[in-house]
């Protein structure tokens, strides 16, 4: 129970795995039966109830059959970590079980109840298995500080998956596998980022078998899910990547025919770098930034259930109220509102409040005292224990804004108008006027925008991209100023009457891939040396 539970009832952290997702990753890093396995040294760092543990042992006692080696001594080169103790137990009994079918024992220290990044363990040739997934908010604050300590990728707002590849790497033998099916957030996001600077420094990454669109797990959750196989080398450059599609596909797939594609992953820093033909000065197009707009995330507070409710208005002084947006605001197209404010203990200047001077919430906030000081941000430094873990700026509140929520089925882009403070599951764009946030908020909605998204970072069950400040802000977008007043217009309508259909016939893509951005006969990416937005014609949309 130490990462607590999911909202089914499940522990966090603990996600079982289909056989079939087993059987092809032990197939893939070549532990087979039909291979000499007696001297392999395996560690699975978080085993579960044994889906692993289970097929390595059948594997391993096949190979002695076929290689004439001592199962019972073999065995010593397998070890099972668990966290949790009652897991720990169905794990014994299952692994008892299969051993007792080939009258073999036990080993001491096959299995071990203990946090495989704490542990001490000796060097392996193959690290495999499942690793938790558990987000930041929810790994326990000392065992942050521990992880961040001995784990030099473990930084930002990192997953719990990530200590688990930075300790199996180091612990790999020369020319040694480790193989995880994990969340694929790292290999695209900024938490990501030193773990990807490892591998491109000392190890090689073979292949990732992207499984978004299916279902490895025997549950159904939001994980998007990959198995990476990474090997202790500098001998490759290119990693190959499959997309799969179907779980049963998974067994078959063929590196000579089903790659996807092949990542750079010597040379790049973005892995998934969004690929443009052509010179950057040939297509009118640049960043979000560039154009003077702003790109953020709103607030996280450490403690939501403390500082936003729905009813403060009745126990705070308000004016240190704000109306709050969450992702929860914003569905199946619409926003609505849920009525919640958020606490804000700041001042104007940034300075914590004084809460002499707003005695309801001073009793309010003395009433969670012990919740708030358990945050690690309240340890940081005692003196302010009620503050949020990001600074509130009231004045964000009334700034018209666009409000893109992290995970989110909606196609339309909301605009708020000045009325609320942006959760910290919400991303938002600010600057200029409210026509230029319109054209956009249109252009954002576009597949032209899509594309790039899916190209720079992970999607969503179903399909869907996610916003994420570090990729909008790599981002291509047309430059606003330079466009026609009739293509400006055009989409400003059609954003209006969510007309989708319309803004992307106004970003359209030829029959190679390349994108041009029209209204009517105007092509505005013209080839170089043309004037921008003369009406000329061209049989085919180009860039160029």
């Amino acid at each position: 129970m130490i990462y607590g539970t999911r909202a089914n009832g499940n522990l966090h952290g603990l996600v079982l795995t289909k056989p079939i997702v087993v059987e092809t990753m032990l197939d893939r890093v070549g532990y087979t039966q039909y291979h000499d396995l007696r001297n392999i040294r395996v560690i699975e760092p978080s085993a579960g109830d044994g889906a692993f543990a289970v097929e390595i042992i059948e594997r391993l006692y096949h190979s002695s059959l076929k290689f004439d080696f001592s199962f019972q001594k073999a065995l010593s080169n397998l070890i099972f970590f668990e966290l949790d103790n009652e897991m720990g137990i169905l794990l014994e009994e299952r692994i008892g079980s299969t051993l007792n079918k080939y009258n073999a024992s036990v080993p001491e220290n096959l299995i071990r109840i203990e946090d495989f990044l704490l542990s001490k363990s000796d060097k392996c040739d193959l690290i495999i298995g499942n690793p938790p997934y558990v987000r930041h908010e929810n790994i326990p604050d000392e065992k942050k500080e521990l992880y961040r300590r001995k784990f030099p990728t473990f930084k930002h707002r990192s997953d719990l998956y990530i200590g688990f590849y930075d300790k199996g790497l180091r612990l790999l033998n020369e020319n040694g596998s480790l193989s995880f099916i994990c969340s694929n957030r790292w290999l695209k996001n900024q938490y990501g980022v030193s773990l990807r600077n490892l591998i491109q420094l000392n190890y090689c990454l073979e292949e990732i078998i992207d499984l978004e669109e299916t279902c490895p797990f025997e549950e159904e959750v939001i994980a998007y899910p990959a198995i990476t196989t990474i090997r202790n080398t500098k001998k490759n450059t290119k990693a190959n990547y499959y997309l799969i599609d179907d779980i049963t596909k998974l067994r078959f797939i063929n590196k000579d025919t089903d790659v996807t594609r092949t990542l750079d992953i010597v040379n790049s820093k973005n892995w998934f770098s969004y690929v443009w033909s052509g010179e950057e000065h040939e297509k009118f197009l640049t960043t979000i930034e560039s154009q003077g707009f702003q790109i953020g995330i709103g607030v996280a507070t450490g403690l939501d259930k403390v500082f936003i409710r729905n009813d403060f208005k009745s126990l705070i002084e308000e004016e240190i109220l704000l109306p709050i947006l969450t992702s929860k605001d914003l569905k199946n197209n619409k926003l609505n509102w849920s009525g919640n404010y958020i606490l804000n203990p700041f001042e104007i200047t940034g300075q914590l409040i004084d809460l002499t001077k707003y005695p309801k919430a001073k009793e309010y906030l003395e009433s969670h005292r012990s919740l708030l000081e358990r945050r690690h941000v309240a340890k940081k430094n005692p003196r302010h224990w009620y503050k949020t873990i990001d600074r509130i700026k009231p004045t964000l509140t009334n700034q018209d804004k666009i409000i893109l929520p992290d995970i989110s089925g909606n196609s339309h882009i909301f605009i708020d108008k000045g009325n609320f403070y942006p959760h910290h599951n919400l991303y938002y764009i600010t600057g200029s006027n409210q026509k230029k946030l319109v054209i956009l908020a249109s252009i954002l909605s576009s597949d032209f925008i899509r594309k790039q998204l899916l190209e720079l970072g992970t999607t969503m069950k179903g399909g869907y991209p996610r916003w994420q400040s570090q990729n909008l802000k790599k981002l291509r977008i047309p430059m606003i100023d330079a466009m026609p007043k009739e293509t400006s217009d055009a989409l400003i309508q059609a954003y209006h009457i969510k007309d989708y259909r319309t803004i992307n016939q106004l970003v359209t893509e030829d029959e190679i891939g390349n994108y041009s951005f029209q209204v009517g006969q105007t092509t505005l990416f013209e080839p170089k040396g043309v004037e921008y937005g003369k009406n000329k014609k061209h049989d085919t949309p180009t860039l160029y």
